[in-house]
C-alpha cells in the first residue's frame, strides 16, 4: 500500500520534491494557498531567469550562510545536476559571461514552471489550489482554511520565507510553529536595499545611477561586483552579497559601515601614481582620465570627502581604494528579495526532519538560512527537495 505524502507549499523546493517521489511507493498530495503554484518562482524570472550559478562546487557551498548547511543536499544534486535535470524536462539552458546559468532564449519563466507541472502530472501528484494550512488538531491531523483535516504518513512544508506577500510568501506560519515550542527566528530582510543618507546635491545628480566594477566590505567578507544610487540609499549584486554582515552590524550597533573599493584593479600604490604623474591641474579630470572613475564615483569622493583631503594625493588615494558609507537601516521586509529568520536549522536533522515533530519535514526558504543573489537561492531550495526526495524514496 502506498504511503501518504502531505506537501504543503508550492514554490521550487516543493514542487521539484513532488516531481522526484516515487510515484509507486508514494501517494503525493500538494497543497497550495493560491489559485496557481510557483508565483514567486515567476517573479524570480523578471528581469532574466537566473536558474543557478555553474562555479565549481567548492565555491558554491561557501556562498551560503552557514556554508555547512546544504553540503550533503548539494553534493547530492548540484548544479551541473540541476542542469541536466532541467535539459531533460526540455528545459535547455545556457552560462552567461557572468557565470550565471538562464533557460535559452525564448524560454520564459512560465515555460519553465509548466514543465515542471507537466512532470508533476506525469507523476499523479494531486495539486489541490486554495489550501491555506492553519495548523494541526490535537491528534496531529493537518488543518486547513477549508475545514479539511488530512492525516498524512509524511508531511513537508514548504512555506517559503516573509517577502514578496503578494506570491504567498507571506511568513504568517512562524507563529504556528513558536506555538509547538519548535525553535524560530524572526524574518529579517535579506539581498535587499540598504539605506544611506545621501547629501541631497549628491542625490539630486546620480539618483539611479550605477556604480559598476567596485568591490564592498563589510566586517571579514568583501563583494566585487555593483551598486545602485537609489534615493533610499543602496541597491545591487555587491550589497546584497553582505546582507549577513550588514545584518550584523546593524544589530549590535544600530548602523554599519561599509567600504567601497572604487578601483578593485588597481592597488593603492598603483593610484597614488597615477593621481602624482597626472598632467592635468584640476582632480577630476585626473580622476576621470588617469584613474578612470566615473562621474558618479568622483561624485561619492567629493561628498564625503573635505577639501583638503580629496586634494591630497595620498589620502585622495586611500579613499578610492576604501570609502567608508555609513549604513542606517535595510528596506522593509516586503521588498527584500529573499529573508533570513524562520525555522532554526538546530530544530532540524541532516535530513531536514523536525526533531519534535517525526515524520514532518520543513525545506526550502522557511529554513533559517542565507545566500546571495545569482542563482544560488533557487539552487538551494531545487537541491533540499531533490536530496529530501531521494531520502523519503530510500526509507519504502
Amino acid at each position: 500500500m502506498k504511503k501518504s505524502v502531505s506537501i504543503i507549499g508550492g514554490g521550487p523546493a516543493a514542487l521539484i520534491l513532488a516531481a522526484s517521489l516515487d510515484c509507486k511507493k508514494f501517494k503525493v498530495t500538494l497543497y497550495e494557498k493560491n489559485k496557481t503554484v510557483g508565483r514567486k518562482f515567476l517573479v524570480a524570472g523578471k528581469g532574466g531567469f537566473n536558474l543557478t550559478h555553474s562555479e565549481p562546487i567548492t565555491e558554491l557551498i561557501a556562498r551560503y550562510t552557514p556554508a555547512h548547511f546544504l553540503r550533503e543536499a548539494l553534493d547530492e544534486f548540484d548544479n551541473h545536476d540541476f542542469r541536466n535535470w532541467l535539459d531533460s524536462i526540455g528545459v535547455p539552458t545556457y552560462v552567461g559571461s557572468s557565470k550565471r546559468v538562464y533557460p535559452v532564449i525564448g524560454i520564459k519563466p512560465i515555460t519553465v514552471l509548466n514543465a515542471i507541472i507537466t512532470v508533476l502530472e506525469k507523476q499523479t501528484v494531486d495539486i489541490r489550489y486554495n489550501h491555506i494550512w492553519t495548523g494541526w488538531t490535537s491528534k496531529g491531523a493537518l488543518v486547513f482554511n477549508t475545514d479539511t483535516e488530512i492525516q498524512s504518513d509524511y508531511t513537508i512544508f514548504a512555506l517559503g520565507g516573509g517577502s514578496w506577500k503578494i506570491t504567498g510568501s507571506d511568513g504568517t506560519w512562524l507563529a504556528t510553529f513558536k506555538k509547538q515550542d519548535i525553535p524560530v527566528a524572526p524574518f529579517q530582510s535579506s539581498n535587499c536595499g540598504y539605506h544611506v543618507n545621501w547629501p541631497k546635491d549628491f542625490i539630486i545628480e546620480h539618483e539611479g545611477s550605477p556604480v559598476k566594477n567596485i568591490a564592498i566590505s563589510c566586517l571579514n567578507k568583501s563583494q566585487k561586483g555593483e551598486a545602485v544610487i537609489t534615493h533610499f540609499g543602496l541597491e545591487g549584486n555587491a550589497i546584497y552579497a553582505l546582507s549577513p554582515q550588514i545584518r550584523e552590524e546593524l544589530e549590535k550597533h544600530q548602523k554599519a559601515i561599509v567600504c567601497i573599493d572604487l578601483k578593485p584593479s588597481l592597488s593603492y600604490t598603483d593610484v597614488l601614481h597615477k593621481i602624482q604623474k597626472s598632467i592635468f591641474k584640476k582632480t577630476s579630470e585626473t580622476l576621470q582620465k588617469e584613474v578612470k572613475l566615473s562621474s558618479v564615483q568622483i561624485g561619492l569622493l567629493k561628498n564625503y570627502l573635505s577639501k583638503e583631503t580629496y586634494l591630497n594625493p595620498e589620502l585622495l588615494a586611500q579613499h578610492i581604494k576604501e570609502l567608508p558609507i555609513e549604513i542606517m537601516g535595510s528596506s522593509l521586509l516586503n521588498e527584500a528579495i529573499s529573508t533570513s529568520g524562520g525555522i532554526h536549522l538546530t530544530a532540524v536533522d541532516e535530513h531536514f526532519e523536525l526533531k519534535k515533530m517525526k515524520r514532518h519535514y520543513c525545506i526550502g526558504e522557511m529554513l533559517d538560512w542565507d545566500a546571495p543573489t545569482g542563482g544560488y537561492l533557487l539552487q538551494a531550495s531545487f537541491s533540499m527537495g531533490k536530496y529530501l526526495a531521494k531520502h523519503l524514496n530510500s526509507l519504502h
